[in-house]
């Protein structure tokens, strides 16, 4: 994706956490916020240490970064996205980490044709 469509600024992910509104599973944690300021889709990841080195924290950064690529996410709405992985993420797959962010994605309604309640 885009360096456009990334939250780089701390501020920024703390307005995000302070919305609380979000939807987890045993893999990850999902906040999204609604941002006026922008017209487009923006995203952070966060992976913990507890998951591992530094090349392997980057690793499952490439892979969710990945799945957000390949997801049918609506990139024309004004929100952002903090996406935190929790250690069980180790040795999970590309699909299973697609999956249940696609799931995640689908109870948010951040998908393009899905409406979910």
């Amino acid at each position: 994706m885009k360096k456009e469509y990334r939250v780089k600024k701390n501020q920024e992910i703390e307005l995000i956490l302070k919305n609380k509104i979000y939807k987890s599973n045993q893999y990850f944690s999902v906040y999204k916020r609604i941002n006026e300021e922008t017209s487009h889709f923006r995203y952070a990841i966060s992976v913990g240490k507890k998951i591992g080195d530094a090349v392997v924290r980057n690793k499952y950064k490439r892979k969710i970064t990945a799945a957000l690529s390949n997801l049918n996410i609506n990139l024309d709405i004004n929100v952002d996205v903090f996406i935190i992985a929790k250690p069980s993420i180790c040795n999970v797959d590309y699909n299973i980490i697609y999956k249940e962010l696609a799931y995640l994605f689908k109870k948010l309604n951040l998908l393009q044709g899905e409406k979910h309640e």
